[in-house]
């Protein structure tokens, strides 16, 4: 019994949602009814697949204690079966019989499929003249054994056909078949409307879903759908989708709604049963106002902007605007959204004030909060100053850029500038000015400027040109030239300069804290003073810089000056090395002295102190050696090559002075002697050194002549380097 009720459930046209789709069967051959003695087999397929194991098999309610995908039959009945993931098949109706002539139907059969009827006799040569009926009635006249009927649909039809029968000595018997109800299955099952979600809300979206399922056998085949309510027909007609999204439903539409599914080709049309619609309605709550521009930045002359909105509410709405101290509304709009706007062009004076507005959707009108509505005023073209604590502006000090708009509603932002890169902001939330400090580097000479904005339009001040001035810095004093060698009446250069400073920068300079004078340096660097050297100018010499801003002073230099005057008749110009090329020419000069004795002594002078008219020889110093004495012996000068030249003007009219050859060398290219590898080998102008002797005169009868040539070899020992 409860395997029954199952079957009842699962029949065709009954609605398996939630349920596994359907098994179905297949005969074999293809035919729903045979004779008695014929075999046919049964094949049972799942909905997706055909699963070895799990098949069940039910004859006129039975269960058959088989359980393989096919089985055979020659006994009549209703069959069923079911696969492990498919739920009960149809039951399918195969008849054997045991009449002489019998009329079959092929099978399956869906609506809108073509259905072949074959009359058949048990001794088909002693049949003729067939014919076929649906319902008694005659469909047509055909010595074939088939014929066809095109697409059928399930109208619970019954067919039969009639056969002549060959009888004895040529007489014929009329034969009638049992009559025949064609199995047409259901191609697809009657749609099901469906609407998510399934309570409506005014306003909201809706999905509407034709719900329906094709046969497993015809899974194939297409489907088109269309969606009424009432009988208007929805979106754009026959659709391939089976769903139909309403973007909103209103109160209004409250109405039955249903749908068709149809086969796109033999014309099997489907409708779904009508459902109910019932849009619920929600009454507008939270009603805010709100104004563009913001409140208090409403311009005069420009346009103000009042939009009302709800946080809930459906259906249509009706909006209104209001005015403390007018009875009359300002404008009223009504529509189906959550919002709605007004305009007011060219506010006045006169505009400002209290506004409200209300929203009512048929239960009664929701009033907003009021807000204020003020003009706002741009500001005015800001002035930019420039606050320093003294006059000029100075490296280190703190500067303040003042910025002020004289109109303007506030708060006012100010942003400054230094040659168009932004420095920083200030706020004035109440009006007025704001300030900016600066500490001031050499880099923020330039030009400034400001601007104010309160959001009504920004207005730039006009450039105001900074010039920022740098203190000197600890000027440097150098004196040039600098050294022993400075004399009385000498020109001394003292150079000072300020490595940093603006200019124009003055230079005063020092001796012993006594101004000696000043220089200026119009456009920055240092400056000169010359000096002309006297004795009394041994001492500490200094000097200042200054331009305006304080001034430095240089560290002490000391020159100590111990040269003689010069002769008025002699000028010597020297170049000095260093103190060591100093030492070395001592030295020399006292081996040229010792070797000019020797040379006296030997008769190198003539008696008149000249030197000898053979020219000049080379100098031979005597000293113990090993060596050959027939050889001759070279000494090397020390150092001659590294010995400044220095000149004398001699005075011709000085009769005491006598001049004598001390020293004369010849370089030459090759010099064979192995020994002295010191003096680089290279060619050489002849040097002649000459002594100037200074004596007493000859004529003198006062001074003995004892001390004549005592003082000729004393005057020996006083001589300068004449070439």
């Amino acid at each position: 019994m409860l395997l029954w009720l199952l079957f009842l459930l699962l029949a065709p046209g009954r609605e398996q949602s939630g349920i596994a789709p359907k098994a179905f069967i297949l005969l074999q051959p293809p035919w729903s009814r045979f004779f008695k003695e014929e075999i046919v087999t049964l094949t049972c397929k799942g909905a997706h697949s055909s699963v070895q194991g799990g098949i069940t098999w039910y004859w006129d309610k039975k269960r058959l204690e088989r359980e393989s995908e096919e089985i055979q039959i020659n006994t009549s009945g209703y069959y069923n079966c079911k696969t492990r993931g498919s739920s009960l098949s149809d039951a399918v109706l195969v008849e054997f019989l045991s009449d002489w002539l019998i009329l079959q139907a092929s099978y399956p059969v869906f609506e809108g499929d073509d259905v072949v009827l074959r009359c058949r006799a048990q001794k088909e040569e002693k049949a003729s003249e067939k014919i076929y009926y649906k319902n008694e009635k005659r469909l047509s006249n055909s010595y074939s054994s088939d014929f066809t009927l095109n697409s059928v649909s399930r109208d619970n039809g019954k067919y039969h056909c009639t056969a002549s029968k060959e009888a004895f000595l040529f007489i014929t018997r009329k034969e009638i078949s049992k009559p025949l109800m064609i199995q047409v299955q259901e191609l697809f099952s009657p749609p099901v409307l469906r609407a998510s979600p399934s309570h409506s809300i005014e306003g909201n979206p809706v999905t509407l879903k034709c719900e329906t399922s094709l046969s497993p056998q015809k899974s194939d085949r297409q489907l088109q759908f269309r969606f009424f309510k009432e009988k208007q027909v929805l979106g754009s007609g026959w659709s391939s989708s089976p769903e139909l999204r309403v973007p909103a439903l209103w109160t209004e539409d409250s109405w039955s709604y249903w749908c068709q599914a149809e086969t796109v080709t033999h014309n099997i049309v489907k409708r779904s049963r009508r459902s109910q619609i019932q849009v619920q309605r929600v009454p507008v709550s939270d009603v805010t106002l709100e104004t563009q521009p913001r409140e208090g930045r409403i311009v005069a002359g420009g346009n103000l902007v009042l939009i009302c909105s709800v946080a809930k509410g459906t259906g249509t709405i009706t909006f209104s605007w209001h005015r403390e101290g007018i009875e009359r509304s300002l404008g009223r709009k009504t529509q189906h959204s959550l919002s709605a706007e007004l305009q007011i062009s060219s506010v006045k004076e006169h505009d400002a004030g209290r506004y409200y507005c209300a929203a009512d959707n048929s239960r009664g009108p929701m009033l907003s909060q009021r807000i204020r509505v003020a003009l706002g005023i741009p500001v005015s073209c800001p002035v930019l100053t420039l606050r320093a604590p003294r006059a000029q502006a100075v490296v280190g000090e703190v500067l303040e850029l003042r910025c002020e708009a004289q109109r303007g509603s506030p708060p006012i932002l100010y942003r400054f500038y230094h040659e168009d890169v932004a420095l920083g902001n200030s706020s004035a939330p109440s009006g007025g000015g704001a300030s900016f400090n600066l500490s001031l580097t050499a880099e923020h000479s330039g030009n400034y400027s400001c601007e104010a904005d309160n959001s009504l339009g920004a207005q730039r001040s006009d450039s105001v040109t900074l010039k920022v001035t740098v203190p000197v810095s600890r000027p440097i004093l150098t004196l040039n030239p600098l050294g022993a060698q400075d004399m009385a009446g000498d020109t001394l250069e003292l150079r000072c300069e300020a490595q940093r400073g603006s200019p124009p920068i003055l230079y005063w300079f020092f001796h012993e804290d006594v101004t000696l004078g000043n220089s200026s340096a119009p456009s920055g660097g240092g400056a000169s003073f010359n000096l002309s050297l006297m004795e009394e100018h041994s001492g500490n010499f200094s000097c200042t810089a200054d331009n305006s801003l304080g001034a430095q002073r240089s560290e002490v230099v000391t020159l100590n000056f111990t040269g003689p005057s010069r002769n008025k008749g002699v000028l010597i110009p020297v170049r000095v090395t260093g103190w060591l090329l100093s030492i070395l020419g001592l030295a020399a000069a006292v081996v040229l002295v010792g070797h000019f004795r020797t040379q006296r002594k030997s008769g190198g002078l003539s008696a008149s102190g000249t030197p000898s008219p053979s020219g000049y020889q080379e100098p031979s110093l005597s000293s113990p050696s090993s060596t050959d004495p027939q050889e001759p012996t070279h000494c090397e000068p020390l150092a001659l090559t590294e010995l400044q030249p220095v000149y004398s003007n001699v005075n011709p009219e000085d009769s005491n002075l006598v001049y004598s050859q001390i020293w004369s060398v010849q370089h030459t290219k090759e010099n064979s002697a192995p020994k002295s590898p010191r003096l680089p080998r290279e060619d050489k102008e002849p040097v002649v050194i000459y002594s100037e002797l200074k004596k007493a005169h000859p004529d003198d009868p006062a001074e003995p002549a004892g001390r004549r040539g005592r003082a000729g070899e004393e005057a020996a020992d006083n001589y300068e380097n004449v070439p």
